[in-house]
């Protein structure tokens, strides 16, 4: 449920995005009444905003042409970080069906000034990555933000839970952080329905709201991302792997994301144990690490790792040397 005053500021928007509002489109975009769209009209014009409004057929609220908004002053460098960050986070699956990364740039541009603006609209037309964009899984930012606000204020919240295999649930939950990992949102939090820490998926929760009893409280060092990338790494994908690798656990930690596999020191080495969908990919993994190690599971596990190494002797075959041409005199 907005506040008034981010009614105020949606309204304010609607004025500036289009030359004429009417009244009925305003009440039906706020989700108010038109004698509420009356009040607000009121409370923009008393805090100084010329809004001007025309009776009859094809009338309605304008903001009066040629009033700006005085200019956000950003530096360029400031500039460059906004418009970066929204971009990027367009690629990494962030923005939803309503578009909300093009809307914001859209509301930075309108109060930027004009030199500034236009280096702003350069910079994201002709800005490129590296890395490919991502399709994730947006959530609404009121989802986000009530979350946020009940962890930093210790409070339980509860909702609507659909799982994987599209089982609902109603839970009331302990929320300790929240998690952006691969284009989507996680929340660490503590069930009270399953009395364990689980992780969650913030868009397959619907109807959260806010509670006034107090959270369970996290475990001492308890550490949000480090757990939902165990979790991750725990998710079964059809073969279950155990390897010991010939490094240190830091290393290790260095070359394989800790969403994909859970590792543990040991005397001989580190324990890797990974879910994986394919022994043939996995084989892949382990030949990229760079360290010899042990197969201590599944047993297909070596069928494949012995296979890829014959395909890549076979491919790293050097060609036969050609024989040195006889060289003919002539008489």
């Amino acid at each position: 449920m907005l506040t008034s005053t981010a009614r105020l500021l949606e309204l304010l928007e609607l004025l500036q995005a289009r030359p004429l509002t009417t009244g009925r489109e305003i009440a039906a975009a706020l989700g108010v009444d038109p004698r509420t769209v009356r009040r607000y009209i009121e409370a923009l014009q008393e805090l100084g905003i010329p809004i001007e409004g025309q009776r009859g057929v094809g009338g309605g609220y304008r903001v009066r042409p040629g009033y700006r908004l005085p200019p956000l002053m950003l530096s360029e460098d400031e500039a460059v970080v906004v418009v970066l960050g929204l971009v990027a986070a367009r690629r990494d699956g962030l923005d939803g069906e309503s578009g909300s990364v093009d809307g914001a740039l859209t509301k930075i541009h309108r109060v930027l000034p004009d030199t500034l603006r236009r280096r702003a609209e350069a910079l994201e037309t002709t800005l490129a990555f590296t890395t490919a964009a991502r399709s994730g899984a947006p959530v609404a930012g009121e989802s986000v933000l009530l979350l946020a606000d009940a962890i930093r204020r210790r409070r339980r919240v509860k909702t609507e839970y659909r799982t994987h295999a599209g089982e609902r649930s109603r839970r009331e939950l302990s929320p300790h952080g929240l998690v952006f990992h691969a284009g989507r949102w996680y929340l660490a939090a503590f069930d009270h329905l399953r009395d364990d820490l689980r992780t969650f998926r913030v868009d397959r929760m619907r109807a959260i709201a806010l509670l006034p009893t107090a959270a369970e409280p996290a475990p001492d060092g308890f550490d949000a991302a480090e757990h939902v990338s165990s979790s991750l790494a725990a998710v079964p994908w059809g073969h279950e792997v155990e390897v010991v690798l010939d490094l240190p656990l830091e290393e290790a930690r260095r070359r394989l994301p800790s969403t994909l596999a859970m590792m543990a020191e040991t005397d001989e080495g580190t324990l890797l144990r990974m879910q994986v969908g394919s022994l043939e990919w996995m084989a892949g993994v382990l030949a990229g690490l760079g360290c010899s190690f042990e197969i201590r599971s599944p047993d297909e596990l070596r069928h494949h790792v012995s296979e890829l190494a014959r395909r890549l002797a076979d491919l790293a075959r050097l060609p036969r040397p050609s024989r040195p041409r006889r060289r003919v005199s002539r008489p």
